[in-house]
């Protein structure tokens, strides 16, 4: 119910977005025959009912998820655009009534009428409309065909004082935030695999998210990700999503039931998943820590991890790698609670899969929600990097926050 009552205040939204670009649209159209208005009509409401329409049935009736993908970014994608339409209307709209009351309390003689030839200032505005909204219909149908799986590999060197010298320059891998029942491309999610793989990292990390909510989303992709292996280990986390809380569930056993299904998944590919609990990585008779716990999440997210659990009996280990999953757990307790972590690793915002990630600029929607939400954080002595995600959710595609691969060299200094 939580996720229906606001899919029904923004389908309102819509339908009363839908009713003012109507009019408008006819209103610059007046010479129409009434077969065309009458199939315009049709064709305009009838595409947007039926796709509310889907949309609820979908979820209410349980359709197969990807018809139920496909109707909510199509559902997306036209709010998206018709939002963006209605601020150039109601400039005309304020330059139309500042007209009317000029002519009705100064009693001006009406304005000449425009010849046929000329474009009114009303149908250059409506025109003008269409063409700004057709930038994010443009942009986001472009996400979807080239940003989806478009791969990028993040280089990242962390410095640690008192990293023992047999680990120095060392190298990580990290991916996170898999969602394995969003994709639809096997042969692009191995290309990436494949990318990871290429870069011979000498151990790498998962943080957290390998479904979106069942199990068997990952029947398609286990044989894919049981490709990602390293010569020291792969060690994983669980994320927010993995515990199938999203999901509809005919009792409590049987969500739990499936929470067992994916750590199972975990180590049939033969990875360490941890549980607040660490692990010592040796090399060369000198050891560090991996430390995982489950989501801890600020707000409405989960709560699982148990720091207190992970990091017993890690007090002789001169460095300690923390895996969790959200990074608002970094502020809200690491770094208050526990200064002993050198660097934590995170993934969960998917940089909102939107946004510009140059050189110089980072800038997405998330950022207002999360301090930390891309890249490199530092605090004192402590670390944090958040990977943007290899998956995505919800929206089938990336616009400027690309999928990510991250390689770490760990270094001394």
């Amino acid at each position: 119910m939580g996720r229906v009552i606001p899919l029904i205040f923004v389908s309102i939204l819509l339908l009363i977005f839908d009713l003012y670009i109507y009019k408008a649209i006819l209103n610059i159209y007046p010479s129409w025959s009434k077969k065309k208005k009458n199939n315009f009509t049709a064709i305009w409401w009838g595409f947007s009912l039926l796709l509310i329409a889907g949309v609820f049935i979908s979820i209410f009736f349980n359709i197969q998820l990807g018809i139920r993908a496909v109707l909510l970014v199509g559902f997306f994608i036209t709010f998206v655009t018709k939002l963006s339409f209605i601020p150039i209307l109601f400039i005309d709209d304020i330059r139309r009534s500042i007209i009317w009351l000029k002519n009705k309390f100064k009693k001006e003689p009406q304005p000449k009428q425009e010849t046929s030839t000329q474009i009114s200032r009303s149908e250059f505005l409506v025109k003008a409309g269409m063409g700004v909204a057709a930038i994010p219909f443009g942009t986001l149908t472009w996400g979807i065909v080239s940003g989806a799986y478009d791969y990028h590999v993040k280089r990242q060197t962390l410095y640690f004082p008192n990293l023992p010298k047999e680990f120095d320059g060392i190298k990580l891998g990290q991916l996170s935030d898999i969602h394995s029942g969003s994709f639809y491309n096997q042969k692009a999610v191995a290309g990436g695999v494949d990318m990871l793989l290429k870069e011979k990292p000498d151990f790498i990390f998962f943080t957290g998210d390998l479904v979106n909510g069942k199990a068997s989303e990952m029947r398609d992709y286990q044989d894919v990700f049981s490709k990602v292996k390293a010569p020291l280990g792969v060690y994983s986390s669980l994320g927010n999503h993995d515990y199938g809380l999203y999901e509809k569930w005919p009792t409590e056993k049987a969500r739990l039931d499936n929470l067992e299904a994916i750590k199972k998944v975990h180590q049939l590919m033969g990875w360490n998943l941890l549980m607040n609990e660490h692990k010592r990585l040796k090399v060369n008779g000198q050891e560090i820590g991996i430390l995982g716990i489950e989501n801890w999440g600020a707000g409405r997210f989960p709560k699982f991890g148990k720091m207190e659990e992970a990091i017993k009996n890690t007090d002789d280990l001169a460095v300690k790698l923390l895996l969790s999953h959200d990074p608002s757990h970094w502020r809200a307790e690491v770094l208050e609670k526990y200064p002993q972590i050198d660097a934590s690793f995170a993934g969960h915002t998917h940089g909102s899969q939107f946004g510009v990630e140059t050189e110089y600029l980072k800038w997405s929607p998330v950022q207002y929600i999360y301090n930390e939400w891309n890249g490199l954080y530092q605090e004192g002595k402590q670390q944090l990097y958040v990977n943007v995600g290899y998956g995505f959710i919800g929206y089938p595609g990336r616009v400027g926050i690309m999928p990510e691969i991250t390689i770490f060299e760990l270094r001394k200094g």
